[in-house]
């Protein structure tokens, strides 16, 4: 069965790079989101954002964080691995920093984002058990 996949990733710096991802052929059915979408998105305030991350996550089965130089400690990125956390989604981390973007060069390396995010009432870092990939 195939995976049905929700990316996370900070969009202005790393859409370009999302998109690469994307359209390696190794997940389908992931329509990216346009500028003319993100702007609308984001305008309707925290809600509307919300509202979307929860449309965009039902009937996806995973989430994977595309971990840029200043993902970890987002507020939405730290939105969507909850959400996707407590819904009992997969979860996992790539750094995509080798990736070049639009410009031709890469970035930075990231922290982990799953760093800042505790899980249960254990006093643990998600960062334990959530797996971040850093291919070469």
């Amino acid at each position: 069965m195939a995976r049905r996949t929700f990316y996370s990733f900070h969009y202005k710096p790393d859409s370009w790079r999302a998109s690469q991802v994307r359209n390696m052929g190794v997940v389908d059915g992931n329509r990216p989101c346009s500028d003319n979408d993100w702007e609308t998105i984001t305008k309707g305030g925290d809600e509307k954002i919300k509202k979307w991350i929860a449309e965009q996550l039902d009937g996806k089965s995973c989430v994977i964080v595309l971990i840029g130089a200043n993902t970890a400690g987002r507020k939405w990125i730290n939105h969507e691995i909850i959400k996707g956390w407590d819904d009992g989604k997969g979860v996992v981390g790539v750094y995509v920093h080798n990736l070049l973007d639009s410009d031709k060069k890469q970035a930075n390396k990231g922290a982990n984002p799953f760093d800042n995010i505790g899980y249960g009432n254990t006093g643990k870092k998600l960062s334990s058990v959530v797996k971040a990939y850093d291919p070469p």
